[in-house]
C-alpha cells in the first residue's frame, strides 16, 4: 500500500500562498484560491481601491470577490469560510502533519512520508535523525565526520550557526560596521574593507542586552498604546453617545418648528387662497361676458363678410341700413383695472422676539461667478489676525466647507505657522487656530470635515478634523518634500514637489504613480477638477498648466502683451468647469474658459485686491481671495442694464 506523501499534501494543498506556511483560520474566494485570514485581511488592507469597491481581490489571480455585508475588512474577511475539500483535509490530516513538523520527527523519514521518532541531531545537515537513518548518515562520504549530538526536548536551541552561503561553515565573526553575522570565509571575501569585525562569542552578550533593552522599551510602548488605545475607545464611545443625544434634542426641536412653520404656512396659504378664490370668481363672470360679447361681433362680421363678398347690392345697402352708428370696436380695453398680486413679506422683529412668530421668508434670485455677466460684490471681509500671531498674516492657500450647518473658512497662515480657521452660521462667529512646527503651504479639502495641508520643509502631510475645533488626526511622514497637495479621490491625493515631478499618492503618504509636468518645473498651486483633471500654476514660467491626471498634456495659458502674468498663484473653478486664476502681483483674478482662453477680469488693484495669493468658490457660489491677511468674500449680481 502506498505510503502517504503528507509534504506534497501540505505543499500543494494545506499551504497558504502569502505567509508559504499551514493554513491558519483558512477562507477561500470564489475563484477557489484559499489563504490564511489573517494574511488576506493584510493583503486586502493594502489595497484601498478594493475596499472602495466593496470587494476582496484574489492574491493569486485578481479575481473579485464581492462582499454583501459588512462595513470593513475585517467583518469580510470574518465571513469568508473555507471549502469543504479544504476543511475535510485540515479535520482529517492536519494533526498527523503536525506530529511529522515536530522537533521529534525524523527528517528523512518525514521526506518519505512515514513518521519516526528521532534519537539524534546533526547541526550541520540541520536535521534531526532516527537510528537507521543516523547510520546511513554516519556511513556517507559526505556526512560521515558531522557533529551529531543526542536530540533533547529543545534540540534547536542548541542548533549550530550556519552560514547561509557557505552551508557547511559556522557563523564565527560578527562584522559590526555591517551589523552582520557571517562565516570565516564570507568575512575574508566580502568584508574586508570593514573596520570593525569581533567573534561570535565576544558579541552574544551585547546582542543579547540591546535586544533585551529593546524588549523593555518595547513593553512600555505596549503598555502606553493599550491604555491610549482604551482612552481612545472609551472617548469615542462619549463622541458617539453624546452625539445620539445631541441628534435627538436636535430633532426635538424640528418637530416643534416645523409645527410652527407648518401652521403659519397653512394661514399664508389660506390667506392666498382666499384672495385667489374671491378674484378668481370675479374674473370668471368677466370673461363670460366678454366671450358673449366676442360671439356676437363674430356673428356680425360674418354677416357683413357675407353680404360684402356676395357682390349684391341688395344685400349690401340691408346690413348697411340695419347697422348701429356706434362703432362696435371701440371697446377701451387699455382702461382696465390691473388685477391685484400677492406679495409676501416676512416680520423680522416678531421673528427675533419669538420662535411662535417666525416667518418663512422670501424667495430671491441669486447670482455667482458662473454667470459670465455678473457682478463681484464684497459681502464681507476677515480678520484673521490672532492676539498670539508673532508677524502679520500671510495667507497662503484658503478652503471652505460646511460642518453641521456651520461654514468654516480654513487658511494657511505660513507667516505665523498656523492653519486658521474661522467658523460662522446665522446665531454665531468665532476663530480657531492650529499651530505647526514650521509653515503650512497648501489645503487640500477632503471628504466631510477632515482637510490635508502640506508642511514642506519638514516633508509633512497633516490630516486635520475642523469639526468644531482644528484637530490634528494623523502626521504622515513624506520621502520627498511636497508644497503642493490636491485632493484626486477618496483613497489618493496629488502632490508636487520642488522638483518638476507630480506624485499621485495614497492616504499613507505612498507613491503610486509619478509624471513629469513639463514647462511647470515646480508647482506653487495644483488643483484637481470636477472631470480630474489637474490645473498647476508657477510664477517663474508666467504659466498655467492643464494635464490629465496620468499626466497628459491638454492646453496651456501662457499670454502676451497686456494680459502677460507676473505671479500666477492660487487656482479654482466654476461650477461651468470656467477657471479662476490669482495674478498676485498683477492684482488680479481673471477667469478663463475650460480650455484657458480669457474671458474677464473677476477682481482687480481697482476693487481693492492687493498682493492676493489664495482663491475658492464655496457651495453657495461666493468667491473666497486672501489679499494683505484678510479673507475677502464675494457674492455677485446682475446689473440690470446687461
Amino acid at each position: 500500500m502506498a505510503t502517504l506523501d503528507y509534504k506534497k499534501l501540505t505543499e500543494n494543498h494545506l499551504t497558504c500562498a502569502i505567509c508559504t506556511n499551514v493554513f491558519t483560520d483558512p477562507a477561500t474566494l470564489e475563484c477557489n484560491h484559499t489563504f490564511c485570514k489573517t494574511c488576506l485581511l493584510k493583503y486586502t488592507k493594502t489595497h484601498p481601491e478594493a475596499i472602495q469597491a466593496k470587494s476582496i481581490h484574489c492574491p493569486s489571480c485578481r479575481q473579485q470577490t464581492k462582499v454583501t455585508s459588512g462595513s470593513s475588512g475585517e467583518e469580510w474577511v470574518s465571513e469568508l469560510k473555507p471549502s469543504h475539500v479544504i476543511q475535510d483535509l485540515m479535520d482529517d490530516f492536519l494533526p498527523a502533519i503536525h506530529a511529522l513538523q515536530d522537533d521529534n520527527g525524523c527528517g528523512i523519514c518525514t521526506a518519505q512520508g512515514k513518521t519516526t521518532a528521532a534519537c539524534s541531531w546533526c547541526s550541520l545537515c540541520d536535521c534531526a535523525f532516527c537510528d537507521g537513518c543516523l547510520k546511513m548518515h554516519s556511513v556517507m562520504p559526505m556526512s560521515h565526520d558531522h557533529e551529531v549530538v543526542d536530540l533533547p526536548n529543545h534540540t534547536k536551541m542548541n542548533r549550530c550557526f550556519m552560514c547561509n552561503v557557505h552551508r557547511n561553515e559556522k557563523m564565527k565573526v560578527f562584522c559590526t560596521d555591517c551589523r552582520k553575522a557571517v562565516c570565516t570565509v564570507c568575512c575574508s571575501t566580502d568584508h574586508r574593507k570593514c573596520d570593525e569585525v569581533d567573534t561570535i562569542e565576544s558579541m552574544v552578550p551585547i546582542v543579547k542586552e540591546q535586544l533585551t533593552n529593546k524588549m523593555k522599551r518595547l513593553r512600555v510602548n505596549m503598555a502606553t498604546t493599550k491604555k491610549f488605545v482604551d482612552l481612545r475607545k472609551d472617548t469615542f464611545e462619549n463622541i458617539r453617545s453624546n452625539a445620539q443625544n445631541i441628534k435627538d434634542q436636535i430633532q426635538k426641536a424640528r418637530e416643534t418648528l416645523v409645527d410652527v412653520i407648518l401652521r403659519k404656512e397653512r394661514h399664508l396659504i389660506d390667506d392666498v387662497n382666499e384672495f385667489c378664490n374671491s378674484h378668481s370668481q370675479k374674473f370668471q363672470r368677466e370673461v363670460a361676458h366678454l366671450e358673449k360679447e366676442l360671439q356676437l361681433f363674430q356673428q356680425q362680421y360674418e354677416t357683413i363678410s357675407g353680404a360684402v363678398t356676395s357682390n349684391t347690392e341688395m344685400d349690401m345697402f340691408a346690413i348697411y341700413e340695419s347697422m348701429d352708428e356706434a362703432s362696435p370696436d371701440n371697446r377701451q380695453t387699455d382702461n382696465l383695472a390691473a388685477p391685484g398680486r400677492v406679495v409676501f413679506t416676512h416680520n423680522m422683529d416678531k421673528l427675533r422676539k419669538a420662535v411662535d412668530e417666525l416667518g418663512l421668508g422670501e424667495v430671491d434670485v441669486v447670482h455667482d461667478i458662473s454667470d459670465r455677466h455678473s457682478c463681484p460684490v464684497l459681502h464681507h471681509s476677515i480678520d484673521l489676525k490672532d492676539d498670539e500671531d508673532t508677524c502679520d498674516p500671510s495667507l497662503h492657500d484658503v478652503t471652505v466647507v460646511t460642518v453641521n450647518g456651520i461654514k468654516v473658512t480654513i487658511v494657511a497662515d505660513c507667516g505665523n505657522n498656523k492653519l486658521k480657521a474661522y467658523y460662522t452660521s446665522k446665531s454665531k462667529s468665532f476663530h480657531k487656530h492650529l499651530l505647526f512646527s514650521d509653515y503650512p503651504w497648501q489645503i487640500a479639502n477632503l471628504t466631510g470635515s477632515q482637510v490635508a495641508v502640506t508642511i514642506p520643509d519638514i516633508n509633512e502631510i497633516v490630516t486635520v478634523d475642523i469639526t468644531q475645533e482644528p484637530i490634528v488626526l494623523s502626521t504622515v511622514k513624506t520621502s520627498k518634500q511636497y508644497c503642493v497637495l490636491a485632493y484626486l479621490s477618496p483613497s489618493q491625493l496629488v502632490a508636487g514637489t520642488y522638483t518638476d515631478n507630480v506624485d499621485i499618492l495614497d492616504l499613507a503618504g505612498n507613491v503610486l504613480h509619478s509624471f513629469n509636468t513639463g514647462l511647470i518645473g515646480s508647482p506653487d498651486f495644483i488643483h484637481v477638477t470636477s472631470n480630474k483633471n489637474l490645473i498647476l500654476s508657477n510664477e517663474d514660467v508666467y504659466s498655467l498648466v492643464s494635464l490629465t491626471c496620468e499626466g497628459g498634456p491638454i492646453c496651456t495659458y501662457t499670454p502676451k502683451g497686456g494680459r502677460t502674468l507676473t505671479c500666477p498663484q492660487g487656482i479654482a473653478t466654476t461650477t461651468t468647469g470656467d477657471i479662476l486664476l490669482v495674478d498676485e502681483t498683477s492684482n488680479n483674478v481673471r477667469q478663463l474658459s475650460e480650455s484657458m482662453q480669457f474671458v474677464r477680469y473677476v477682481l482687480q488693484g481697482e476693487d481693492g485686491l492687493h498682493s492676493p495669493d489664495g482663491i475658492c468658490v464655496d457651495d453657495d457660489g461666493l468667491l473666497y481671495v486672501t489679499p494683505n491677511g484678510y479673507v475677502k468674500v464675494y457674492t455677485f449680481c446682475v446689473d440690470s442694464d446687461t
